[in-house]
């Protein structure tokens, strides 16, 4: 899932690196939660998904919101877009990071790639 469309190169990377692995992917963009409808109506698209990775920068609320909605793993990236006090995704990882939400797991900024091995070594133990 990407929060915004600007999210859509650390996306492709987690993406591609899925693929490679045999992985299918199904892509939810601009999702973020400045329009949380958005998300929430795509809610039942992620049923059958058993693992999410969330890709968000400016203050990186997605991967949080996502992970008190679903009950699957969610892997959040910070992404390094963003303007003013958003220190080149810092901001976003702090976010992530501090997040009381069960079941997220951050990677550093921009890492698509680190996200999807994490992935894999989920679906690896739930296979």
């Amino acid at each position: 899932l990407s929060g915004g469309s600007s999210d859509r190169t650390v996306v492709a990377e987690a993406a591609l690196a899925l693929r490679c692995h045999g992985i299918g992917v199904d892509l939810l963009m601009d999702v973020g939660v400045a329009g949380l409808h958005r998300l929430l109506d795509q809610l039942p698209r992620l049923d059958s998904a058993r693992v999410l990775i969330a890709c968000a920068g400016m203050e990186g609320a997605l991967p949080t919101v996502l992970a008190g909605l679903v009950p699957q793993p969610v892997i959040g990236v910070p992404v390094s877009v963003g303007y003013g006090v958003s220190q080149g995704g810092r901001t976003a990882l702090e976010g992530m990071l501090a997040s009381c939400a069960p079941g997220l797991a951050v990677v550093n900024i921009d890492n698509g790639y680190g996200a999807a091995m994490a992935a894999l070594r989920i679906l690896g133990t739930l296979a």
